[in-house]
């Protein structure tokens, strides 16, 4: 398609992967302006994209652990060798949207923590969540002594070089399961991270069908989880994160989160009155499934790209409220432009 795209065999590309907007169009067509590369900020979706534990089992029952996983994980050396410095790490269950924490909580959020504070994790009122730093040899050198600390302090010690239960002698052995080729190059390179943690590592790559009836049936131990939010969360938040779905087979709590301070966040949500209430309360959630280590938070870009022969004119401003500035809904065919591009249309 992109071939053919620039072939002139059809007007406009969405571009999604990184290594084709940087390298795949250096041609004449883009460089005399004939072809128009253009980013869009995107600020009306948010996502939470990672690898996604499956809680249910015990290996994984202890947030030391799955913070162990996440201290390995280098997305700094990804994005400079395979993202283009294109991407940013994702630091939030609505990463992209005013609804994500940051810094302490205060004023309205505060107030409904301190509602919850017997069942939150304490250190949601002192710490704000941040990913671990990676990408040189001096970080993940000491990220990897932190992770190291980490699986002490839940009972697995380093025996013959593979991480090992002291208590039972079980060897943490992990399969990350993903359903795309293309996704292999960074399961493996996870792979070698955690290898240096001592953990015994398989990545399987699976057909759609596969995938699917693996993560409905919760058959997988790491899993590759894309949550998608709108800018008005609501009682959806029960199906992703709360606790009567955790055990239901094909729910969309994938990683069976049990949590009576999500459960109760969850109702602060969908029950708030107001605007102001609703990003207190949402924050506040954000925050404790931050602290519980479910998932390990990979990359989103808050940018749509896209490319267009120039044959299209667009308003004086744009709308806010799309992916794209309204290309090509509000956009049209200028026929003027579309003379000098050299194509009858």
């Amino acid at each position: 398609m992109r071939e053919g795209f620039k072939g002139d065999a059809y007007d406009f590309q969405f571009e999604n992967r990184a290594k084709a907007w940087k390298t795949a169009y250096d041609i004449d067509a883009v460089k005399n302006g004939r072809i128009v590369k253009e980013e869009f900020e995107t600020h009306i979706s948010g996502r939470m994209q990672g690898f996604a534990f499956n809680l249910r089992r015990a290996k994984f029952a202890d947030p030391r652990v799955r913070r162990a996983f996440n201290e390995v994980f280098d997305f700094e050396e990804l994005n400079r060798t395979i993202f283009y410095q294109l991407y940013t790490r994702i630091d939030s269950y609505f990463a992209g949207l005013d609804l994500a924490s940051k810094d302490l909580p205060k004023d309205e959020e505060l107030a409904i923590l301190d509602s919850i504070r017997d069942k939150a994790p304490p250190e949601v009122f002192t710490t704000p969540f941040a990913n671990p730093v990676n990408g040189s040899d001096e970080a993940r050198r000491a990220n990897l002594r932190t992770a190291l600390r980490l699986m002490k302090e839940a009972g697995w010690e380093i025996r013959g070089g593979k991480l090992t239960n002291a208590a039972s002698g079980e060897v943490m052995s992990v399969e990350i399961l993903i359903d795309s080729p293309a996704f292999e190059v960074i399961a493996l390179a996870y792979k070698a991270s955690l290898q240096r943690l001592g953990v015994a590592v398989t990545v399987r790559t699976v057909d759609d069908s596969q995938f699917q009836k693996r993560q409905d049936t919760r058959d997988f131990d790491l899993i590759e989880l894309l949550v998608a939010q709108s800018q008005s969360p609501g009682n959806e938040q029960r199906n992703y994160w709360g606790s009567t779905e955790a055990d239901r087979d094909g729910s969309a709590n994938v990683p069976g989160i049990k949590s009576p301070a999500v459960d109760a966040l969850i109702d602060r949500v969908i029950f708030a009155k107001n605007r102001a209430e609703l990003v207190a309360a949402t924050k506040a959630l954000d925050r404790v499934l931050l602290a519980g280590n479910y998932v390990v938070p990979q990359w989103y870009s808050g940018k749509s790209r896209v490319l267009r022969w120039d044959r299209f004119s667009g308003p004086a401003t744009l709308p806010s409220q799309s992916l794209t500035g309204g290309f090509p809904e509000v956009w049209w065919y200028d026929e003027a432009k579309a003379a000098k591009t050299g194509a009858a249309k």
